[in-house]
């Protein structure tokens, strides 16, 4: 038999024991939240405030009078766009194609697709940082958002359909969900969240989402549910991946030996001083042989290891520590690729390790801020830190400049070839080969199919024949042209800023047959 009676009051201890402890809890989860000498500002509104300063910046900048890179072309032409799918090479993934379907479906309005982009960064920069919201108090998330938005290769990429700025946001957004479900309890959104996070870097990139996984795995070794939903989310990214290479590249472990290969080469090479030369606006450095013209665009980059240390030291002393610690040690891990195992540089590359590194430096930079706003010279102390981020705003503004300038400049030399192509009679349906093809057949509407490189698909014979049927052309800047088009029509396309002279041969004969079918 079970007695059913009312509870009796609780004894005194255990109650003013229960009491104190709900207190310290509330206490620290206050002061977690709320800046040093005043209550905690609201969050969300900071970061839209950041996020659209970045869009407005874009906006402005980037996305007036530019077109699509090289790049952009292979992964937007794959969902729709303005030409037939370009050559989809070993090292690449469909995360971004995915991203930006929606749109190439519809338009092939390269403005309409930054805006869209540029607007979906920027949403996406708030839900990353929003995760950590319990974790980091909001001036030190603010901090982190205009750290890592206002570099310029974050503005550059922000609205272009490329995936390292979605990996850092990917990596950012999984970071946070594995700190807070090691630290805070692992509950469903925190499973799916990580889980979903890491899933979206490995779709864009699935080396990134690797070195991604490896230090959140550590991290979450002793927490089962965690380790499991990173399991699952490096396994849904890699689906895609894995299926095309047993599909077209002979499986997973051929796949990777030919992206090493285009890629020159995975291993021991020290790439440190190349991502440096490369932040004075090179958008690509390889080789990375060049004089180093404007050191002073990697001033921040050299102080950004120290922010961080002090950083974490901080963060330690604030009870915030093993936060700061998982950052740190997520983006150095991302960082490794980079700078010790390929031999050239690009800015972008890099962005998921600023993302998480933005974390630590925030925590540095927001003590340093504080501080100067206290005791003796107060004024003097806070206008000389305003003056140092403000020159470092105005570093970030002018190269920014200068790459989309540059940016700019070659769209318009690639839309200038393919005008000419046009009036060359190189119309679509039409395939376009040789120097720059992948971007000049897209503005011409043309599909591109080289017959040597890493993206070679067709023989130079088979070239031959689809210029039986369709208009074809080969594309050459300097020098000889190649055997297989000194057959054709010479035709001067235009002089470009970038690449000189452009000549087209044309393969096709007055007169090309009916049958117009792309090879």
């Amino acid at each position: 038999m079970y007695e059913c009676r009312a509870p009796g009051p609780r004894p005194v201890a255990a109650t003013t024991a229960t009491t104190s402890a709900e207190a310290a809890v509330a206490t620290a989860s206050a002061t977690a939240a709320r800046p040093p000498g005043g209550p905690a500002p609201r969050l969300l509104p900071w970061l839209v405030a950041v996020a659209l300063l970045s869009v407005i910046v874009q906006l402005a900048v980037v996305v007036p009078g530019s077109g699509l890179s090289w790049d952009e072309v292979v992964y937007v032409s794959q969902a729709g766009g303005n030409a037939p799918p370009a050559f989809f090479s070993a090292p690449r993934a469909r995360g971004t194609s995915y991203l930006v379907a929606p749109v190439a479906a519809l338009t092939a309005s390269t403005a309409v697709l930054r805006v869209y982009l540029a607007l979906l960064s920027a949403g996406a920069l708030v839900g990353a940082l929003w995760v950590w919201r319990t974790l980091l108090p909001t001036p030190v998330l603010v901090c982190a958002g205009a750290l890592s938005a206002t570099l310029w290769p974050a503005l550059f990429y922000g609205s272009m359909a490329m995936p390292n700025l979605w990996c850092a946001l990917g990596a950012l957004a999984a970071t946070g969900w594995v700190a807070r479900g090691v630290l805070r309890g692992a509950g469903r959104a925190e499973l799916l969240g990580s889980g979903a996070a890491l899933a979206g870097v490995v779709l864009m990139r699935p080396a990134d989402g690797v070195w991604l996984a490896l230090p959140l795995l550590l991290v979450a070794v002793r927490r089962p549910k965690v380790l499991a939903a990173l399991a699952v989310g490096l396994l849904a990214g890699a689906a895609p991946w894995v299926v095309e290479a047993f599909a077209h590249h002979g499986g997973p472990v051929a796949r990777l030996h030919r992206a090493s290969e285009i890629q020159g080469g995975l291993g021991w090479a020290v790439a440190v001083d190349d991502q440096l030369k490369a932040l004075e606006g090179r958008t690509l450095c390889r080789p990375c042989d060049i004089p180093w013209k404007r050191p002073g665009t990697a001033v921040w980059w050299v102080a950004l290891p120290v922010l961080t240390a002090a950083g974490v030291v901080l963060a330690r002393r604030a009870g915030r520590g093993p936060v700061a610690v998982t950052a740190t040690v997520t983006a150095v891990s991302l960082a490794v690729p980079y700078l010790f195992l390929i031999e050239y540089a690009a800015p972008r590359f890099l962005l998921p390790a600023y993302a998480v590194l933005a974390v630590p430096a925030a925590e540095c930079l927001v003590h340093l801020w504080a501080r100067a706003r206290r005791g003796a010279g107060r004024p003097w102390r806070t206008l000389a830190l305003a003056a140092v981020l403000a020159a470092h705003l105005a570093v970030q503004l002018q190269v920014l400049s200068r790459v989309s300038a540059s940016s700019h400049s070659t769209s318009a030399d690639h839309a200038a070839v393919a005008a000419a192509l046009h009036r060359a009679g190189v119309r679509p349906p039409c395939v376009v080969s040789g120097e720059q093809a992948v971007p000049i057949a897209y503005y011409a509407g043309c599909a591109s199919r080289q017959t040597a490189g890493h993206d070679a698909v067709v023989s130079p014979a088979a070239l031959k024949d689809t210029a039986r049927r369709i208009p074809t052309a080969v594309l050459v800047t300097d020098g000889d042209p190649p055997a297989h088009a000194r057959a054709g029509r010479p035709v001067f396309l235009a002089h470009t800023r970038g690449a000189g002279p452009y000549s087209g041969y044309l393969l096709t004969p007055a007169g090309p047959s009916p049958a117009r079918t792309l090879p």
